[in-house]
């Protein structure tokens, strides 16, 4: 694989922000957003999305520990 050029890697994360955007404002209803899912695929290289997809899944996991939204093991079996 070589190295995207400065324009296509600013398509690539234009590709992603839009998803993002989509879920984001959809509730995370992937069938809404799969016209632009299809952009995001057509614009990144396979390597990109995985990692893409992975960072919005911690990105998400990290903002609900930030919240408040974990309980420990400890404070669910008092439950």
């Amino acid at each position: 694989m070589t190295a995207p050029t400065a324009t296509e890697r600013k398509v690539c994360w234009g590709a992603r922000d839009k998803y993002w955007q989509c879920l984001d404002e959809t509730n995370e209803d992937f069938s809404l957003c799969q016209k632009f899912r299809t952009l995001f695929e057509g614009s990144c290289p396979p390597q990109w999305i995985k990692y893409f997809d992975k960072r919005r899944d911690y990105l998400k996991y990290k903002a609900k520990m930030q919240s408040g939204g974990y309980q420990s093991q400890e404070s669910t079996s008092k439950l």
